[in-house]
């Protein structure tokens, strides 16, 4: 249950800012108090601030110690204001690039929050579980094995593994005194597969085994030569809801992503005036 039935996608850039952005914004309730933590001039600095620094700056201070770090980044907010307030004295507000600049940075903050508000906090436990039975419902039942094998270089090497077998020698106590791969350690246990998971050869010759049988010749693949034991044959399980809520959650963040966006590009007049890029914009949006 890797991939989701989902629609098209032509916008993936813009929805990356906003799960990137909008899923780690700091949430304050509207009740709660500001505190005032430094000032600059007589203005304040208050922990919202404070805050909103943490998530833009937290990359740059990762590694930086844990009882270290807000202190760190206070000083980095420091210093960003105080620049701030010498571009102010230089003029630099009224230049036409810094308009720009807080006009993008206005919408995107906008874009962010209304995604946040609209699509990623109103997601429920219930309507994810819901679309995970969805899903399960749509996912084929396949064939899967559980194999272990001993690798090694020489096919006599493998034939002679093959005879301490067929003398009564316990196969994962072979594999960890004889296998070459990575298996080895464990028993050359595989756990779990299905088909198209291991090369052709060792894929037939697994899937052609009884359960509790062990291969009677080599088995020759690029990697060399296995001997290989199949412990058990089910059909394919599906995920749990746990190890896969993640991946549901983002599939209806992007339902609902796109919707909000045909609702407001239906209700907003768009116009591209350029006529080369509204032509490459129609040919990407109907890929």
């Amino acid at each position: 249950m890797s991939k989701f039935n989902l629609p098209a996608i032509t916008r993936n850039f813009t929805l990356a800012i906003a799960l990137s952005s909008a899923s780690i914004m700091p949430a304050f309730a509207q009740e709660t108090k500001e505190n005032v933590i430094a000032r600059i001039n007589g203005v304040e600095v208050t922990d919202r601030e404070l805050a909103l620094a943490e998530v833009d700056l937290l990359e740059q201070f990762a590694k930086a110690p844990a009882e270290q770090r807000r202190a760190m980044i206070l000083n980095a907010l420091l210093d960003i204001k105080v620049l701030a307030l010498a571009a102010e004295e230089a003029g630099l507000a009224n230049e036409a690039n810094f308009k720009a600049q807080m006009a993008f940075n206005r919408a995107r903050a906008l874009h962010n929050n209304y995604f946040q508000s609209n699509a990623l906090n109103v997601i429920t436990e219930e309507e994810m579980k819901k679309r995970y039975d969805i899903e399960v419902k749509s996912i084929p039942i396949q064939p899967e094995v559980r194999a272990r094998h001993i690798l090694v270089e020489k096919e006599e090497d493998a034939k002679a593994i093959i005879v301490e077998l067929d003398g009564g020698a316990d196969f994962a106590e072979l594999a960890k005194t004889k296998s070459t791969g990575p298996s080895g350690p464990q028993g050359g246990d595989l756990g779990y597969f299905g088909r198209g998971q291991m090369v052709p050869e060792f894929e037939t010759a697994v899937f052609d085994l009884e359960k509790g049988a062990y291969t009677k010749e080599p088995v020759k693949s690029q990697f060399g030569y296995h001997v290989i034991y199949k412990e058990d044959q089910r059909d394919s399980q599906p995920p749990t809801f746990e190890a896969v809520q993640g991946q549901i959650r983002q599939a209806l963040a992007r339902e609902k992503y796109f919707k909000l966006t045909q609702d407001a590009r239906a209700k907003f007049k768009v116009e591209i005036i350029d006529e080369d890029l509204k032509a490459k914009l129609d040919e990407l949006q109907s890929q």
